[in-house]
């Protein structure tokens, strides 16, 4: 019996120091603004590769969803984090080598905020309309595709 309620203590301990370091944060610059809301942050390599564009095209679908700062910042401004990389005020989204391998989609980032409760827009962007979508779309390919 002590020895059950001893390893169920050690277990009760380990386990929040377990979940810290799961949720480890990063040094974001800028990822709380001013009125304490926390950034949305896309880091690009400069110029900008394949899922950096990606992860462009995902900002702009997210403000056209979600009302929330969001910031775009190259490399060569913080060197000390990978890129790409999406960051939810310090909490890693995606990263070069680590989650996802930097590359994010619409429903990744959303699922984020939908947890956080964000508020959305009143009324989502023309971004979702059928035909700026089709052209949206069309553009996306041809990045993808690297123009041909």
């Amino acid at each position: 019996m002590r020895h059950t309620f001893a390893f169920l203590l050690a277990l009760a301990l380990i386990a929040p120091a377990a979940t810290l370091q799961a949720q480890a944060s990063f040094d974001v610059p800028g990822a709380v603004d001013a009125a304490g809301r926390k950034v949305l942050t896309f880091v690009n390599r400069d110029p900008p590769g394949q899922r950096c564009n990606n992860n462009l095209q995902v900002a702009s679908e997210i403000a056209n969803v979600y009302r929330l700062p969001i910031q775009l910042l190259p490399t060569s401004l913080v060197p000390h984090l990978p890129a790409p990389s999406v960051f939810y005020g310090g909490q890693m989204i995606a990263a070069d080598g680590k989650d996802h391998n930097g590359m994010s989609s619409f429903q990744l980032v959303a699922d984020v905020l939908e947890l956080e409760g964000v508020p959305k827009q009143a009324k989502p962007g023309l971004l979702f309309n059928e035909k700026v979508r089709k052209e949206y779309d069309d553009l996306r390919g041809m990045i993808r595709s690297g123009g041909k």
